[in-house]
């Protein structure tokens, strides 16, 4: 087997180390797209909070529209990281897959409660969308053996729970709270070891 490939055993360990370590800088380099996630729905939840409670504004649901920016512009950068990543791992590829499974949940989720929820749609949504959140942040630090996303995901689990006994109006607070710990706090440690790794 040495002969036919050209590496001893000890080079053989080399390599698919360097491939690991491959993976797990081009994930910290992805840790943008945490930190996208993160911050667009940290804002329109949040605004949306100040729109109900203090200006009173019957359509706040809009400003969730900002999320399509936030779909055009991942769709441009994963364009341009893909042209530059001359490697994919198998990594790569399982957590493709776990991200598409979270956004086919997340447009199903959304359509499912508003057909069969009614006017009742609010008051599960946000609890539902939490623990959607908590499912890829999971699987992706489990994959990857990052602990703050194994962390985050445990919590948007833990809020999901917990939003089913707040109000409409604040379980929009809990949802800003769950993707800062999710997405957010990891996304920075990513980008700290990014620069690091870079520096």
């Amino acid at each position: 087997m040495e002969k036919e490939t050209g590496l001893s055993g000890a080079e053989s360990l080399a390599l698919i180390q360097s491939m690991i370590n491959k993976a797990k800088h081009q994930f910290s380099d992805n840790g943008r797209l945490y930190l996208l996630w993160g911050w667009v729905v940290f804002l329109c939840s949040t605004t949306q909070f100040i729109l109900i409670n203090y200006v009173k504004y019957e359509k706040h649901y809009l400003v969730w529209m900002v999320t399509w920016l936030a779909f055009i512009y991942q769709a441009i950068y994963m364009y341009k990281h893909k042209r530059k990543t001359n490697v994919k791992t198998y990594t790569d590829d399982i957590l493709g897959f776990v991200w598409i499974t979270f956004v086919v949940l997340m447009f199903l989720f959304g359509y499912l409660f508003g057909q069969i929820m009614g006017d009742e749609y609010y008051k599960f949504i946000n609890p539902g969308f939490l623990a959607l959140y908590g499912m890829p942040t999971f699987l992706s630090g489990k994959i990857l053996r990052f602990r703050p996303l194994l962390i985050g995901g445990l919590t948007c689990w833990a809020l999901s729970i917990v939003s089913t006994f707040v109000p409409y109006n604040y379980q929009l607070l809990v949802l800003s709270l769950g993707v800062a710990i999710a997405w957010i706090i990891p996304g920075y440690i990513l980008q700290a070891r990014y620069k690091k790794q870079n520096s």
